[in-house]
């Protein structure tokens, strides 16, 4: 468990954390992003850091639409219905991770589902409603053993 999974197993605010890593002096120490970067270039940066660290993770589009024959159709994790969206929203960008077990599984390697919600370098907690719902998808992940935090840049992955 990391401190951003023990922050959402206990409803530890993003704020928070961010303020303890702070008086800590824990913050990431590689090249910062550029001040205000945007999500999308701070998503690229994500990836690119977990492919270096053997991760594999994609993009979760989550929205709606209809098809060429009239058809609606919801697509993304949590998008079953529009209540259900409103509640809990999935992470922009969801993966796996190898893990080694020890003991039992001596040599075998599983997967660890990974789910982030990236957001712009600049951002900060505000809990909206949309945030609040972020947390929660956040939370459900890491409360089944995965592995879910907000992310701002490198280091957060």
């Amino acid at each position: 468990m990391n401190l951003n999974q023990w922050a959402i197993k206990w409803g530890v605010p993003y704020a928070a954390l961010e303020d303890l890593r702070r008086e800590f002096g824990s913050f990431n120490t590689d090249p910062a992003p550029a001040e205000g970067e945007s999500e999308a270039a701070v998503q690229t940066r994500i990836r690119l850091e977990a492919s270096k660290k053997g991760a594999r993770i994609w993009r979760n589009n989550v929205g709606a639409t209809m098809d060429e024959n009239g058809n609606f159709i919801r697509f993304g994790l949590a998008n079953d219905s529009q209540q259900m969206n409103k509640a809990i929203k999935s992470s922009d960008l969801i993966g796996l991770r190898p893990v080694v077990i020890t003991e039992a599984h001596i040599g075998s390697t599983f997967g660890q589902f990974i789910a982030r919600e990236v957001k712009p370098a600049a951002w900060r907690w505000t809990g909206t409603d949309r945030e609040e719902a972020q947390l929660k998808f956040l939370q459900l992940v890491a409360s089944l053993g995965g592995d879910a935090a907000f992310a701002i840049g490198e280091g957060t992955l």
